[in-house]
C-alpha cells in the first residue's frame, strides 16, 4: 500500500489554512502536516476551545485532506538554545514574554509539552479510518502519534572547536539537553506521544555520531526519536542512508526534502559564507525533490528496510523555483518514487518442485 504523501505546512504559514487546504488538494497531497505557526493549528486554543480541533478536521475533511502530524519546530528550537533577539521573530508572544533567556526556555518547553496534549486532543478527535490508519504506523505506542520538532542546543556555537572545547563542555551540553527534555518527554508519555527531532545543523543532534549521543543522554528512552530528513544530511558529507540503517526503530516520521551540493569546490563552501540562499555562489542550496543531490531511491529501500509506514511529508524549499509548481511537482515525484519492500526471497523460488 502506497505510503500517504503530505505537505508539511511551514513554508506556507502566510497563507490561511482555507487557502492552503485549497492548493494542497489541487497539488495532489492526500493531506497536511500541521504546523503549531500561523493560523495552521493553536497549541492553546485546542486546548482551551472544545470546539477548535472539530473545526480543524470539518477544514480538512471539506477539501478531501488528513492530517497524521502536528510539528513544533520554532517551539522546539527555543527549549536549548542560547536565546537572543532571533528568537522573538518564530515565537507566539505569551512564550516570549519578557524575553529574558531562562523564562523564554521555560515557556517553550511548557509549550512543546502542551503539544503533546494538544495532539492527542486533536487525534482523539480524528474520524475513526484516521485513527486506525495511524494505529497501522506505530508499534503499539511509538511512531503512532509523534510530534516532529526541534530541540535547540546550548553547545552548538562549540561546533568549530576553536577556541578550544573542553569535552566537559560538550559532555554539560548534553546533560542540559536531558535535563530540560526529560520531564517534557514525561508528559508525552503521559499521553502516549512521541517526540521525533528533526536531525538538523543547530540541534542537539546534527548527524550520526550527535544523534547517538543524544539518545544516550535520555537513557535511550522510547518517547524520543527522530524526524528523518536527508537534506540536512547530504550537504555535510553524512551517510544519509547508513542514518536509517542505524535508526531504523527510531525514524517516527520522514521529511522529504532533496538539497544540492556542488561536485567542485567554491568560493562558499559548507558553512555559506554568510550567502542567502539562492545565491548562486553558495557550495549547498535546498532545491525541489527531484532537483538536489539526494538518490532518494537507496532513501526508499532503506526505509523500507528499517519498516517505516507512515507518511511522506513534502518539506518544500526551493529559492529559485516557483512554489507553487515545486509543491505539485514534489507530490508527483514523491508518488512515483515510493515502492513497498518485498515480501518474498527470490532465491527460493529455485527450491520449488512440481
Amino acid at each position: 500500500m502506497p505510503r500517504p504523501v503530505v505537505l508539511f505546512t511551514g513554508q506556507w504559514a502566510d497563507l490561511p489554512l482555507e487557502q492552503l487546504c485549497q492548493k494542497a488538494k489541487r497539488f495532489g497531497y492526500d493531506g497536511l502536516e500541521l504546523a503549531c505557526w500561523g493560523d495552521h493549528f493553536n497549541v492553546q486554543e485546542a486546548l482551551d476551545d472544545r470546539s477548535y480541533v472539530k473545526k480543524k478536521w470539518a477544514t480538512l475533511q471539506k477539501h478531501g485532506l488528513t492530517c497524521y502530524t502536528l510539528a513544533a519546530h520554532l517551539v522546539g528550537q527555543c527549549v536549548c538554545d542560547p536565546i537572543d533577539d532571533r528568537h522573538k521573530a518564530i515565537l507566539p508572544a505569551h512564550v516570549w514574554g519578557d524575553g529574558k533567556p531562562e523564562g523564554v526556555r521555560a515557556r517553550a518547553a511548557a509549550e512543546l509539552a502542551d503539544t503533546a496534549r494538544a495532539s492527542r486532543k486533536f487525534f482523539d478527535a480524528a474520524p475513526r479510518a484516521i485513527q486506525n490508519q495511524l494505529k497501522s504506523f506505530g508499534d503499539g505506542k511509538h511512531m503512532e502519534l509523534t510530534v516532529p520538532g526541534f530541540t535547540g542546543s546550548s553547545i552548538w556555537h562549540y561546533v568549530y572547536a576553536f577556541p578550544p572545547v573542553a569535552p566537559a563542555q560538550i559532555d554539560a551540553g548534553y546533560q542540559d539537553f536531558a535535563q530540560r527534555f526529560n520531564p517534557i518527554l514525561d508528559i508525552f508519555d503521559e499521553h502516549d506521544v512521541s517526540f521525533a527531532l528533526e536531525v538538523h545543523p543547530t540541534e542537539i543532534a546534527f548527524d550520526i555520531v550527535s544523534a547517538h549521543r543524544a539518545l544516550a543522554a535520555l537513557d535511550n528512552r522510547r518517547a524520543f526519536g527522530f524526524n528523518y530528513d536527508p537534506s540536512h544530511l547530504v550537504y555535510q558529507g553524512v551517510d544519509y542512508v547508513q542514518f536509517i540503517r542505524e535508526f531504523a526503530d527510531r525514524i517516527y516520521r520522514v521529511h522529504m526534502k532533496d538539497a544540492w551540493k556542488s561536485a567542485a569546490a567554491r568560493r562558499s563552501g559548507v558553512f555559506g559564507g554568510h550567502l542567502p540562499f539562492g545565491d548562486p555562489e553558495r557550495y549547498w542550496e535546498f532545491r525541489s525533490l527531484g532537483h538536489g543531490s539526494v538518490d532518494f531511491e537507496e532513501v526508499i529501500r532503506g526505509l523500507n528496510f528499517a519498516n517505516y509506514r507512515g507518511p511522506f511529508a513534502v518539506e518544500w524549499e526551493d529559492q529559485n523555483m516557483d512554489r507553487e509548481h515545486g509543491a505539485a511537482e514534489a507530490a508527483a515525484f514523491v508518488r512515483r518514487l515510493d515502492f513497498a519492500g518485498s515480501e518474498i526471497i527470490f532465491d527460493a523460488q529455485f527450491e520449488r518442485r512440481r
